[in-house]
């Protein structure tokens, strides 16, 4: 699958999540600070969250990729921004029941999280459900994506 990722810190749970996603097979687009291997600490800067998440939330619009992944300290921020863009269905997920909540009923297509409370573990148990969860078109959800869909032409 090919998705896009953002962040506006490099911190140790993107980078397992990155190798998550390698391992995985997954082709990656980053939008995000360099890793600490190439960029030492001191020199490494930050891309604001609403940056990132716009980015990311655009690739998703346009069909560049198929879903997105964002993080900040909380996972509000890139939510907060990446639910700005029309098309994208941000969902913050601090475990793999809401991340299955939000591919099943929401028909979410951006995953944030939150850099803060998201453990490795954690991580590939939402990244494990949400790869393995889809949208099941059901008349009660549909209605309910139109609704938000003339929410977003206003």
């Amino acid at each position: 699958m090919k998705l896009s990722v953002g962040a506006d810190e490099r911190l140790h749970i993107v980078d397992v999540v990155l190798e998550l996603l390698a391992e995985q097979g997954h082709e990656v687009i980053w939008h995000g600070p360099e890793p600490r291997h190439i960029v030492p600490m001191s020199l490494r800067e930050t891309m604001p969250w609403p940056k990132a998440a716009r980015l990311v939330a655009e690739d998703v619009a346009a069909d560049r990729v198929e879903n997105g992944i964002l993080f900040c300290w909380t996972g509000t921020g890139v939510s907060i921004a990446a639910n700005k863009v029309k098309g994208v269905r941000a969902a913050l997920c601090d475990d793999a029941e809401t991340a299955r909540g939000a591919k099943l009923w929401n028909n979410a297509n951006v995953l944030c999280l939150s850099m803060r409370r998201t453990s490795e573990v954690i991580a590939q148990e939402i990244l494990h459900t949400w790869f393995n969860t889809s949208y099941q078109p059901n008349p009660v959800d549909d209605e309910s994506l139109a609704m938000v869909a003339e929410i977003e032409k206003r």
